[in-house]
C-alpha cells in the first residue's frame, strides 16, 4: 500500500487527544483524570461491532478506524474524545508506510 492515495479533505471530526494522569490517593490507590494534548482532526469510520461478556452481564463493543494526520504525541492507551464519544486508542500505525498518517483501531466507549 505504500505510497496509497488519502484524500486530506476527509478529516473532518474536530477530536480532542487525552492521555490519562494518575494521582496518589490517601489510601494507596490511584485516581484517574483525563488531561487534553492536542485538538487533532480525524476521519471516522465505523469497523465492527461484537458481543462481549462481562461480569455484570452481556454488551456490544463498537469498534472504529480512525485516520489522522502523522503526530508523535498519539499514542496507544490514549483516547480520543468528540463531544460526548470517547475512542481508546487500542493500536496506532502508520496508515500507508509515507509517514504523513496514522491509522488508529479504536473502542468507543459509553461515558
Amino acid at each position: 500500500m505504500r505510497g496509497a492515495y488519502f484524500d486530506a479533505g476527509r478529516l473532518r471530526h474536530a477530536m480532542e487527544l487525552q492521555k490519562a494522569v494518575l494521582t496518589p490517593d490517601a489510601l494507596g490507590g490511584q485516581t484517574e483524570a483525563w488531561q487534553p494534548v492536542a485538538t487533532l482532526w480525524a476521519h471516522v469510520a465505523a469497523a465492527g461491532a461484537s458481543p462481549v461478556r462481562r461480569a455484570d452481564g452481556e454488551e456490544t463493543e463498537i469498534t472504529h478506524r480512525l485516520v489522522l494526520r502523522a503526530d508523535d504525541r498519539v499514542e496507544r492507551g490514549m483516547r480520543l474524545v468528540e463531544g460526548e464519544r470517547i475512542f481508546a486508542i487500542r493500536t496506532v500505525r502508520d496508515l500507508d508506510e509515507t509517514g504523513r498518517y496514522l491509522l488508529c483501531l479504536t473502542r468507543e466507549e459509553t461515558p
